[in-house]
């Protein structure tokens, strides 16, 4: 019989594995190649790591891992709106009513429930899917047959895809993203390759349209929405020497922030300095870029990443 070196006997790969992270319930999956970590509280990944290599997806060193509150780091889902509702086109304004609603949507902070898990191979495939809308408080006002999965695959890559299905009786609008923190050495060693001659909106000078002229270097807050965008992205990072490729489908918006220093010292479950540490790349679909959908119609927005 093999053992490691503490005298444990190894588990055969790929598997699955339930385990507690503080007071979350999480799916850890490991393969011959990598290793990822799922909570089923909405449905976030929190770590994507090949085995050997620095890992793709960024977790914050003060994350709390709590009951009902979005983790800081890893790959929140964002859904049925991104960022502040009142930002969002009137169409998707129009199906959530009154109240004070958080940013982001709804559904970080909720249980989703494991629908489907298959290893095949070195490949190991999930998904999770939100409770029925008409069961769920703080999604009741939505309407009952509206439906919202997540298929995660692990392969030599991490695809999600994110499924909006539209089972009740009227036309609905929504915007989402798949807000991904990326990992990387130092914000100051990274360029983001594929925006060149795209539009984007400055939502930190008054949300003005303006154009990126050249690859993106990252030196001061921001929090940009890029729009008309090419399939592939690619994060550039000459500390680490390595390429973080973003290929996204069912999306031509993404959101690109950094918090820079004055304002990491306001955000929760994140260290000071953190944002040399991070950068988010969020595979969306927002501002004329949302999706509608009519009785029985389904959307799915995808991404994949992998570093080479």
């Amino acid at each position: 019989m093999t053992t490691t070196d503490d005298g444990t006997v190894p588990q055969e790969v790929p598997h699955i594995q339930r385990i507690e992270v503080n007071q979350l319930q999480c799916l850890r999956i490991q393969t011959a190649r990598a290793e990822l970590l799922v909570a089923e509280q909405g449905a976030q990944v929190l770590r994507y790591q090949v085995h050997g290599q620095e890992p793709v997806v960024w977790m914050s060193e003060e994350a709390a891992f709590e009951a009902g509150n979005s983790v800081r780091g890893g790959i929140p889902v964002c859904w049925p709106w991104f960022g502040d509702l009142m930002r969002n086109p009137p169409q998707v304004q129009a199906l959530h009513a009154g109240g004070r609603l958080p940013a982001h949507g709804l559904v970080r902070g909720i249980e989703w429930s494991l629908q489907e898990s298959a290893i095949e191979g070195d490949s190991v495939r999930l998904v999770l899917a939100i409770p029925p809308v008409q069961d769920s408080p703080g999604l009741r006002h939505l309407p009952a047959g509206l439906e919202l999965r997540l298929e995660i695959l692990l392969d030599d890559r991490l695809h999600l895809n994110l499924t909006t299905r539209n089972g009740s009786e009227q036309h609905i609008a929504l915007t989402q993203a798949l807000h991904t923190y990326f990992a990387v050495s130092s914000i100051h060693e990274v360029a983001v390759e594929g925006l060149e001659g795209r539009r984007y909106i400055e939502t930190l000078e008054g949300w003005a349209e303006r154009e990126q002229k050249r690859e993106l270097v990252v030196s001061g807050e921001t929090d940009r929405i890029y729009l008309d965008l090419p399939p592939q992205l690619a994060i550039r990072d000459d500390g680490w020497k390595r390429r973080i490729r973003i290929e996204a489908s069912g999306s031509t918006s993404a959101v690109v922030w950094n918090p820079w220093a004055s304002k990491a010292r306001r955000l929760s479950q994140f260290a000071d300095d953190a944002w040399q540490r991070m950068l988010c790349i969020e595979t969306a679909n927002v501002m004329e870029d949302l999706v509608e959908l009519a009785p029985g119609e389904e959307h799915t927005m995808g991404v994949a990443m992998w570093a080479e």
